[in-house]
């Protein structure tokens, strides 16, 4: 008797903030992995250059073009995503500075695009995994979220508050087969920041090296797997060990 093949794939993947740094290296890995991935950004250019290599490598994706600091847009990216299995909320930007020196517009703009995206998104889309049991919510938090960085109290807050979302939203869902977690990366040469400090910043790990962006793409890989199918309200370093000692 020959045993059945399963044909089943892994299904859609939401990927905010998906056209540079680590959320393009994740939106291409998940397509490797079999997920049909929405890449999600600000710019249709780069967005379409991230289709482009998926389907180039053999992948399935599609590009929405939002701000998501508009909360208006966030609907429009939810009813797009509507039948997502997977959400990477990656989408966001960071400041670093003396503290006196953050303008209130800029600390608003900070927690919109951190937190307030990520919240209303999750609001959208969790209950719609609910109802199908089933759902993998996997926010992408920062070792500045556990820890004390000089310079970093704001942008330091917004990953902590992802953190602390992450283990609430995992108590509210995760009964119903939704499960949600936080990845919180160490320094990683993604194109934005300068590569000098995130060079130095890397030397002080227990690796002493930053990471590739494709290496946090690997830890989410397995998150978004069924590998990793007992795992929920995590907040799981992938930070060269910056954090363990």
């Amino acid at each position: 008797m020959t045993e059945a093949v399963n044909t089943h794939s892994p299904g859609t993947a939401l990927v905010t903030g998906a056209t540079s740094g680590i959320g393009r290296a994740v939106a291409v890995r998940l397509a490797e992995d079999g997920f049909h991935v929405l890449v999600h950004g600000r710019d249709a250019e780069r967005g379409a250059e991230v289709v482009r290599e998926i389907e180039k490598n053999g992948g399935s994706a599609a590009f929405l073009g939002a701000d998501l600091a508009d909360v208006h847009a966030i609907d429009q990216v939810a009813a797009a995503a509507s039948e997502a299995e997977v959400v990477v909320n990656n989408a966001g930007f960071a400041w670093f500075g003396p503290t006196p020196e953050l303008t209130p517009e800029t600390f608003d703009a900070l927690f919109a695009a951190n937190v307030r995206s990520a919240y209303f998104l999750v609001a959208a889309l969790a209950p719609k995994m609910a109802e199908r049991g089933r759902g993998n919510i996997i926010n992408v938090g920062s070792m500045a979220g556990q820890i004390g960085l000089p310079a970093g109290a704001a942008y330091g807050a917004t990953k902590a508050a992802l953190a602390a979302l992450t283990r609430a939203w995992a108590a509210e869902f995760s009964p119903r087969g939704v499960r949600v977690n936080t990845i919180a990366p160490g320094p990683v040469y993604t194109g934005g920041a300068a590569r000098e400090r995130t060079t130095a910043t890397g030397k002080t790990t227990l690796l002493a090296r930053a990471a590739e962006a494709e290496e946090i793409a690997g830890v989410i890989s397995f998150l978004a797997s069924p590998a990793s199918g007992y795992v929920t309200g995590a907040v799981i370093p992938a930070d060269g060990g910056r954090t363990a000692v």
